[in-house]
């Protein structure tokens, strides 16, 4: 039992207490993850991530699945896959109405070097409500995945929730000279300023930029941006990028991936830049390369909570790490770390007796954490839907085979779909699904937001608009009415009106 105190909370939500309000990508199964969601004058704001399967069918060719998910009819770059499918999405929800609005859609662009058309971005990979020195009230900021053939990605402002403005481009840079950055993951607000990192660069390398920098602006609307770090915090070898920012205990936390695990950074973000940085963890907490990046971190209580992951779901294909389900690790203001679910090591027991994934085997990230209603939830990604597509017979692994013996599509029935956990102390955990509320193409829980109409989830689902099915002895493509990103809502019966 934990010795810290946490504040009461209200009754936890359960699965029955949740409803979809939106399904099959918001109409467009091409609209895979809800990548980013924020709060903003009373309304919900979800930045989409497009044909996510196809582009990293496209980009990653050492990603082998024996059968590929989805249809990708159209190959990177040509005029209908840019136009139909790689238009990334800002939509947002009106709950006194119960409606959906498209209020933002990716510029096309053209290519100088040889005059080809394509989408400026295909996501919108964080989002977050700030006040810079010239906003004259908060305004809803947003960060772009954008093109290889691209120069970067754009920062967007949005002062009213109906009209966004690319503001002056950041102009980050790859310490690989040969690559071009292409994502930020995080936007966190901290004392007056805004800080981020860059994550994704060209040529498949969506989640290592090869920069180590994290960068700070007091305001974003005129481009003003600038380090406030060593590259790699000094230890450029061991850490690839910088993947997630949190604030706890009046420090800005950042959290790495390598290839030898995961480190976490914090400083006060005080004095002149570079800041004076603080390694609290190093070498994945112990676990070397299975705990390979930071992938969420959440204060909650007297503690920052960090989940890990491998990349590509579990296991990186490029460098062959893993497979190895997530861990939740949490860190404490004097900078002890423990261990909450996970393996046992170094003297370190999980607190929460959970194994990785909270004993899931598939478990590859715990994506997303959240707070609501003074009770922590925990997201996760279950790759396990992918079970359907490899030839498990002739896996290495013995796991694969006694799978292919008792039956993949019963297992799938059974336990498809990203868990979603709770816990008002963070030690003790109770499942609110196991099965991706019902839909095992919900591989992952990408967002949780607290509102005062409750918690919103934004679902990753790229199996769609046409899915891979098997017909006898071969495989076809069907429409997926099941594919395309999901938005749930959880309240208790009394705060409906509806």
């Amino acid at each position: 039992m934990s010795l810290h105190t946490y504040p009461e909370p209200r009754p936890g939500l359960r699965a029955e207490h949740f409803r979809r309000i939106c399904a099959n990508g918001l109409g467009d199964g091409y609209n895979a993850y809800a990548y980013s969601a924020a709060w903003f004058k009373n309304r919900l704001y979800i930045g989409t991530g497009r044909a996510n399967l196809c582009l990293l069918k496209f980009a990653m060719p050492y990603v082998h699945i024996d059968t590929w998910p989805v249809e990708c009819p159209h190959r990177n770059y040509t005029p209908e896959f840019e136009t139909q499918a790689a238009r990334g999405e800002i939509w947002r929800y009106e709950p006194k109405e119960d409606r959906w609005l498209r209020c933002y859609q990716a510029p096309m662009v053209t290519d100088p070097r040889d005059g080809t058309g394509f989408s400026r971005d295909l996501g919108y990979r964080a989002m977050c409500v700030f006040q810079g020195e010239s906003d004259p009230e908060p305004a809803l900021y947003v960060a772009t995945w954008s093109r290889s053939r691209g120069d970067g990605p754009e920062i967007l402002r949005s002062q009213d929730g109906e009209c966004f403005e690319t503001l002056p481009k950041p102009h980050f840079r790859s310490q690989n000279a040969e690559l071009v950055i292409t994502a930020i993951r995080s936007l966190v607000p901290f004392k007056g300023r805004l800080f981020t990192a860059p994550t994704g660069a060209s040529h498949g390398h969506v989640n290592a930029a090869l920069s180590t920098l994290v960068f700070e602006s007091r305001d974003p609307a005129l481009g003003d941006w600038r380090s406030v770090n060593d590259p790699g915090f000094g230890e450029p070898p061991e850490v690839a990028v910088v993947y997630e920012l949190s604030v706890c205990h009046g420090y800005l936390y950042a959290g790495t991936g390598g290839l030898h695990g995961l480190q976490i950074w914090r400083t006060r973000a005080e004095g002149n830049p570079p800041y004076r940085w603080e390694q609290v963890i190093s070498k994945g907490a112990g676990r070397g390369a299975l705990n390979q990046g930071a992938v969420s971190m959440l204060a909650f209580g007297d503690h920052l909570y960090v989940g890990t992951g491998i990349q590509n779901g579990g296991y990186d294909h490029r460098f062959q790490i893993g497979p190895a389900a997530a861990e939740l690790l949490r860190i404490a203001e004097d900078g002890s770390w423990e261990i909450v679910v996970g393996e046992a090591r170094d003297g370190k027991e999980p607190l929460s007796g959970l194994g990785p994934g909270f004993s899931n085997y598939f478990c590859g990230y715990i994506w997303r954490l959240g707070v609501h209603d003074n009770w922590l939830y925990a997201g996760t990604m279950d790759w396990s839907i992918i079970l359907r597509y490899l030839d498990l017979q002739v896996r290495p692994w013995r796991s694969a085979r006694l799978l292919a013996k008792a039956g993949v599509e019963e297992f799938i029935r059974l336990h498809g779909g990203f868990d979603l956990w709770r816990s008002w102390d963070g030690e003790n955990w109770l499942p609110v699904t196991r099965t991706g509320f019902g839909n095992p193409y919900n591989y992952g829980c990408r967002n949780l937001v607290s509102t005062p109409e409750g918690l919103f989830i934004g679902t990753a689902n790229p199996f769609g608009p046409r899915v891979a099915v098997r017909d006898g002895g071969q495989w076809i493509y069907q429409d997926n009415p099941q594919g395309g990103l999901e938005v749930w809502l959880g309240n208790h019966p009394a705060q409906d009106s509806r």
